[in-house]
């Protein structure tokens, strides 16, 4: 099919034949798996996983890919959901998902975060994210690339960068370096928050001026008594904190 990439959906295909083996390779796929791609674009990882899948599942935007897949694809072998993957209900498809992709990089965080929704139908997922996104992803504290991003995916998920990607790889090729990133739910949480929701709002306040310390981000919601009961040093900045860390200022304030 010769298709133009459309710069609204941020559509980068995969080309490189070494480097999809590659990614199919560290995703692993077994026949029985029920697994869905996201954005399968031209087919470059789509048609490899189907040779060892019995099933895939691909949620698709683009009408013009999903009228060329209905043609390409045998449907007893492709489910195609036509939709946005960020409205998408993945716990529709199983309880028991391998989610795979080649993320558009343009929502790529969100899409992240809508996924972080549905981890509890989610076995583990495997994607293609900007290198820089994926730094993020698997970022350490006290480094640069720390942030919120790295805080909410780390509570829930085990991450691994597994392969950088170089912009050739793609057609059209992507001005960035690009990241292969497997990412696992923990079945059990290393720290539980007893309140979800007022754990982002802590991590999203901490973050908003990461250059200012945690005196002043967390005014209003955490006073020095609450700082020296939790043992955590005021002037530290939100870049400082492990996940534990902002998990246990979320329960004190729970409490």
């Amino acid at each position: 099919m010769k298709h133009v990439a459309k710069k609204r959906f941020g559509q980068n295909f995969l080309t490189d034949r070494a480097i999809i083996n590659s990614l199919i390779d560290a995703i692993a796929p077994q026949p029985q798996d029920c697994m869905v791609e996201i954005g399968p674009g031209l087919g470059a990882m789509t048609q490899p996983l189907l040779e060892r899948l019995q099933h895939l599942h691909v949620v698709e935007i683009d009408r013009d890919i999903i009228q060329w897949m209905q043609g390409h694809y045998p449907q007893d072998k492709l489910t195609i959901h036509a939709s946005d993957a960020l409205k998408f209900n993945f716990g529709n498809i199983s309880d028991r998902l391998r989610v795979v992709g080649n993320l558009p990089y343009n929502i790529s965080t969100p899409i992240l975060f809508h996924l972080l929704d549905n981890v509890p139908h989610i076995i583990d997922m495997h994607f293609m994210l900007q290198k820089e996104v994926v730094e993020r992803m698997v970022a350490a504290p006290s480094s640069a690339a720390y942030g919120r991003l790295s805080v909410m995916l780390q509570y829930r998920l085990h991450m691994e960068y597994l392969l950088t990607v170089p912009p050739e790889a793609f057609d059209p090729a992507p001005k960035v370096e690009s990241a292969f990133v497997r990412a696992v739910p923990y079945t059990v949480l290393p720290h539980p928050a007893k309140d979800e929701a007022l754990l982002g709002r802590i991590v999203t306040a901490a973050f908003a001026q990461r250059r200012k310390t945690l005196r002043n981000t967390l005014k209003g919601l955490l006073d020095d008594t609450g700082f020296a009961s939790l043992g955590i040093d005021p002037q530290l900045r939100a870049e400082n904190i492990a996940p534990a860390g902002f998990v246990a200022i979320a329960n004190y304030l729970a409490a």
